[in-house]
């Protein structure tokens, strides 16, 4: 059994001991540490929050427990039920609530689920803020409410359609555009929300043919929920079968976004940011952000439209920190992330749904020409495991030293950039590994280059 306790949330497998599992204490624990936080920070008991969660078995036992807590604190909560994750962050900013939490493990299998913790804009907590719910956590500093000051509960079934409302009214998605393409799409949704959410968008779109498989959002997971091609043979098929445009495949909380082209290839989840940010850097010119594991597809794409791009800290909250600072128009991660600001700052599937049909149908391309117009670039990801004594800072020091003619970005681990290759170095925060992540134009380059780097990492140590 697993738990581990960060910045960003809570998250485990279910099952097993206290401290040692997602236990329904580990859940009380953290729930009451958060809503204890929201109370610290606005100096009120009478506080309200927004709770949605994805499709997994274990999420209505895990929702009670959280819900249950937060009004025990003397919390209000806005229960939403079945969600994705951009909308219970939609939802946060329109109820003008105090906090929110996301019920879900993300791409994890089904025996993982996960309290994702929000601030009152409906953006992740900052890792300052998430040292504090811990502290609060680890101290059990918490006083409930008394009897008549318990919280009140609330429910809500229409935010998915709100949410699908707000995509539509943004200026870059255009439905008669959509709807001309005459599009027929397959959708795999990973028995999870998605099964709801898409569909939904689809037929908001004024796309009349879809097919769905895995859309039965009962959490049994047809496949692994990671969005990555070896997990999408079944999509791959149908859509060959089907005779099908697309196929439009999200994770099981819906924050990420692959397609697969319409001769069953992939288009590549790297590039779901690439097209996105093409197309509305066609429409609004502005700077762009991904992490630094990202494609360097990105970076080409901005320039190209006399635009500068910038790169961020991997994990969300930087690469939103890092668009905030550079005011960019649009930004994401290389793993189907698509954060666009004018709606919120978080990765969201179903605006990068809308952008990206807009996009297709407008260049009435099919999705392989459109997937070959940009440029290739493949990335190679590998890792070196440590013994516990190695010193991986002196490590990643000693590569940006040996590498420091060529240009060298610190900001995360060390990225060391060789023309229009690159090679990302990162220690693990939970584990005694490097990651190593190569890119270059095909398989073999960016496989060569990263085992290149590895034979000198394993001479340093």
């Amino acid at each position: 059994m697993t738990l581990i306790k960060s910045i960003s949330g809570i998250r485990g497998t279910i099952g097993g001991k206290v401290g040692e599992g997602l236990s329904p204490l580990d859940i009380v624990k953290f729930s009451a540490a958060y809503g204890t936080w929201l109370q610290q920070e606005n100096n009120a008991k009478k506080l309200n929050i927004v709770v949605g969660r994805d499709a997994r078995i274990s999420g209505p036992i895990v929702s009670d427990i959280v819900i249950s807590t937060l009004r025990s604190l003397g919390i209000n909560v806005l229960d939403l039920g079945l969600s994705t994750t951009p909308t219970v962050e939609v939802a946060v900013a329109m109820e003008k609530a105090h906090g929110g939490i996301i019920l879900t493990a993300s791409h994890n299998p089904k025996q993982w689920n996960a309290l994702k913790l929000l601030n009152d804009k409906g953006e992740f907590i900052s890792g300052e803020e998430g040292k504090k719910v811990l502290t609060i956590a680890e101290q059990e500093d918490f006083e409930f409410a008394e009897v008549d000051d318990l919280g009140k509960l609330s429910t809500s079934n229409d935010y998915i359609q709100k949410h699908i409302e707000a995509v539509l009214k943004l200026p870059y998605v255009d439905k008669d555009a959509i709807t001309g393409a005459n599009f027929k799409i397959v959708v795999d949704a990973v028995n999870s929300t998605g099964g709801i959410a898409v569909p939904l968008l689809l037929d908001a779109l004024g796309v009349k043919q879809v097919e769905g498989i895995h859309c039965e959002p009962t959490g049994e997971f047809a496949h692994n929920p990671e969005p990555l091609p070896a997990h999408l043979v079944d999509l791959s098929k149908s859509i060959v079968q089907q005779e099908a445009h697309l196929g439009i495949t999200v994770d099981p909380d819906v924050d990420r976004l692959a397609m697969v082209c319409e001769d069953g290839t992939m288009f590549g989840e790297e590039y779901t940011l690439v097209a996105v940010a093409d197309y509305v850097l066609s429409q609004k010119g502005g700077a762009t952000v991904s992490n630094l594991s990202s494609t360097r597809a990105l970076r080409d794409v901005t320039e190209k439209h006399g635009h500068n791009y910038y790169a961020s800290a991997v994990g969300e909250v930087n690469v939103v920190e890092k668009m905030k600072a550079v005011d960019a128009v649009i930004g994401g991660e290389g793993n189907g992330g698509v954060i666009l600001p004018e709606l919120h700052y978080g990765r969201d599937a179903l605006v990068g749904i809308a952008l990206f049909l807009t996009h297709l149908a407008k260049t009435k391309l099919k999705a392989t020409e459109l997937r070959d117009s940009y440029p290739k670039y493949t990335i190679s990801k590998n890792k070196i495991q440590l013994t516990p004594e190695v010193n991986v800072d002196n490590v990643l020091v000693n590569m940006a030293q040996k590498y420091s003619s060529q240009e060298v970005d610190s900001t995360d681990g060390v990225k060391i950039y060789f023309e229009k290759e690159w090679v990302h170095l990162r220690k693990s925060n939970t584990e005694p590994i490097i990651r190593i992540y190569a890119e270059s134009e095909n398989n073999e380059k960016a496989d060569q280059l990263a085992q290149d780097i590895m034979k000198e990492i394993e001479a340093i140590i």
